[in-house]
């Protein structure tokens, strides 16, 4: 049986391994909430994670939440875009 890191899990995981700064979709409801954070292009709550203490995720911008869940963010190319 393998056991894959997604969401939160993943984030502490990084962190743990010594990642700086993670790019987050974050939420104080649930990871699911996160999720909706990136459909509705919601940026206030698309932080940088640098820390995980107490359960909560400490980002960048001084704020901490209960569920951050690891996003890409990469600027698009011209074939990504169909041009």
């Amino acid at each position: 049986m393998s056991t894959k890191l997604v969401g939160s899990s993943l984030t502490r995981a990084m962190l743990e391994r010594g990642d700086k700064q993670v790019w987050c979709a974050v939420s104080n409801e649930s990871e699911q909430d996160a999720m909706n954070t990136i459909k509705n292009v919601d940026g206030k709550f698309i932080v940088h994670i640098i820390a995980s203490e107490d359960g909560c995720f400490i980002c960048k911008e001084e704020g901490s939440w209960k569920h951050a869940v690891p996003i890409k963010k990469i600027p698009l190319t011209q074939n990504e875009v169909g041009l």
